[in-house]
């Protein structure tokens, strides 16, 4: 009886009639059993969603091939991904969703280090390193130094913040794209000293291709756009009393800042990685190759509630 009553309530009409359900109709229809009840965020997106995406069908008079095709694709996306791999978050970053919803959810105060996509190669509890360790460990490319400070936007340095830095090797890959790879290479997690500085060594970054032998490849294909990401080191930075920033650094010079493939590149995350002959480097070691340097300080936004001054 209660469901005969919710269904009498949801399909209703004016005059307590059976609607009419067709194209135009089942929008209304379909947010209208909405309930009450349920949680107001959660309606205010789904009715949302439900508008727009009736409202795109509507428009490309989508058919129901189309439809069952679009099916099998989100299917493969999410069977494609894993512990390794997110096929989803590849698919958000090509069509610019998650650069629109960073760049609208994460809005800093002029001074602070801009926040850009999160990517799907972040690996939670990378290993601990000292300051000046070199992280590489193994992975193929030129060595580089990488060093700076960590502050606030009043200019107070950030003791004891935690740094998980991850980037692609020469060969344009992460170490878990790599079959059988148990160590973490270019990727750890460290800590800010007194001062606020950190520095670790590891490899030139390098342009790479996202991965693009799966579905979302093949849409890239489809649509006559290429997979390449410019040169970046990923930095995800959390501190007390501070909003945590997720943001890369790119590659000064390096091809495709102009063409990200995920829309992530952003003109004040740009530097230059300085190029020296082989010879004295960084803390004292010599090396026999050339090698690279980058200096990056980043400033952190206080947490809401909390007083620059504080």
């Amino acid at each position: 009886m209660e469901h005969d009553t919710i269904q009498n309530r949801a399909g209703a009409g004016a005059a307590g009639e059976l609607a009419d359900v067709d194209e135009h109709t089942i929008t209304a229809l379909v947010n209208g059993r909405i309930a009450a009840t349920a949680a107001p965020r959660l309606a205010q997106i789904v009715a949302a969603l439900t508008r727009h995406l009736h409202d795109f069908a509507r428009e490309v008079r989508l058919d129901e091939d189309e439809l069952m095709a679009a099916i099998a694709f989100m299917t493969e996306v999410g069977q494609m991904s894993d512990a390794r791999r997110q096929e989803c978050i590849l698919l958000s970053d090509v069509l610019g969703l998650s650069m629109l919803v960073t760049a609208q959810s994460r809005r800093k105060p002029a001074g602070c280090t801009e926040a850009t996509v999160f990517g799907p190669f972040h690996v939670p509890d990378s290993p601990e390193h000292a300051p000046g360790d070199d992280i590489a460990n193994g992975a193929p490319g030129a060595p580089c130094f990488v060093r700076g400070v960590v502050r606030t936007l009043d200019g107070t340095p950030v003791a004891g913040a935690k740094i998980e830095v991850w980037q692609a090797d020469e060969a344009g890959c992460y170490d878990v794209q790599y079959a059988g790879l148990e160590q973490a290479r270019a990727r750890a997690t460290l800590r800010t000293d007194a001062h606020g500085a950190y520095r670790f060594r590891s490899i030139v970054a390098s342009p790479y291709p996202i991965p693009h032998d799966g579905p979302v490849g093949r849409l890239l294909a489809a649509l006559g756009r290429h997979p390449w990401r410019p040169a970046h080191l990923h930095f995800m930075i959390t501190a007390d009393a501070c909003e945590p920033l997720i943001t890369h650094v790119f590659r000064a010079g390096a091809p495709y800042l102009d063409a990200d493939a995920v829309f992530g590149v952003r003109q004040s995350l740009i530097a230059e990685w300085r190029l020296h002959p082989p010879g004295p480097g960084p803390g004292g070691v010599t090396l026999a190759q050339p090698f690279y340097t980058l200096d990056f300080d980043f400033v952190l936004n206080a947490s809401a509630g909390v007083s620059e001054s504080a």
